[in-house]
C-alpha cells in the first residue's frame, strides 16, 4: 500500500508564470508534459468522497489507480494510493464495466511535471490546467513539502482543499449519469 502526501493550491495565470520562473531560478528540473483523460468509476464499495477508482489515459501510458482518502483538517493531504500500469485502456474499461463499475466522472487535464530538490528532500511539483482552473500540487514528505512551499514563494498561496473530482462534480457538465469537465 502506497501513501500519497501532497498539498494543492489554486493559481491565477500570473501566479502560474511566476511559479515557473521561480522553479527555474531554484534549479528545478522539468520532467515533461502530458494531456490526461481521467475517468472515475462508481459501484461496489467506492465512495466519491473517500474511495475512488480512476483510469488515467495519456499518450504515453494508462494507469489504474485506487485512492482512499484519510480524513484530516490539514491542507496537506494523506491518502492511500495504489496504482498499476495498464497495457490496454479499452480492455481495462470493459473489465471494469463487466465487474459492475460504471463511469461517474471524467475530467481532462494538462499537466507539467517538475522535480524540485531541497535540503529536506526531493518533491514532485505539478502544474495542472483543468477546464475550471489552474493548480499546483507539491507531493513528497511533509517536511519537504513545507520547505519547497517556502522556496517557491507559495507559503501565502491559498490551499485548495477540494479534490479534482469534487471540483468536477461542482463545476462540470452533467450528461445523464456522467459528469464531465472537458476542454472545448
Amino acid at each position: 500500500m502506497g501513501i500519497e502526501i501532497e498539498k494543492k493550491y489554486r493559481l491565477s495565470r500570473d501566479e502560474q508564470s511566476r511559479l515557473r520562473d521561480r522553479m527555474r531560478e531554484t534549479g528545478a528540473e522539468k520532467r515533461g508534459e502530458d494531456f490526461e483523460e481521467n475517468t472515475l468509476y462508481s459501484g461496489a464499495n467506492l465512495d466519491p468522497q473517500s474511495r475512488v477508482l480512476r483510469l488515467r489515459r495519456t499518450a504515453r501510458a494508462t494507469t489504474l489507480t485506487y485512492k482512499e482518502r484519510f480524513h484530516s483538517q490539514s491542507a496537506i493531504k494523506h491518502q492511500r494510493e495504489d496504482e498499476t500500469r495498464v497495457e490496454d485502456a479499452d480492455s481495462m474499461h470493459s473489465i471494469l464495466l463487466a465487474l459492475g463499475f460504471s463511469p461517474a466522472l471524467v475530467y481532462e487535464k494538462r499537466r507539467e511535471t517538475w522535480r524540485v530538490r531541497s535540503e529536506a528532500g526531493t518533491v514532485e511539483v505539478v502544474i495542472d490546467e483543468l477546464p475550471f482552473g489552474s493548480f499546483v500540487e507539491i507531493e513528497g514528505e511533509e517536511k519537504s513539502i513545507i520547505e519547497v512551499e517556502r522556496m517557491l514563494n507559495l507559503n501565502d498561496a491559498e490551499a485548495e482543499l477540494a479534490t479534482y473530482p469534487d471540483l468536477t462534480r461542482a463545476l462540470g457538465t452533467k450528461r445523464g449519469e456522467l459528469i464531465e469537465a472537458r476542454f472545448s
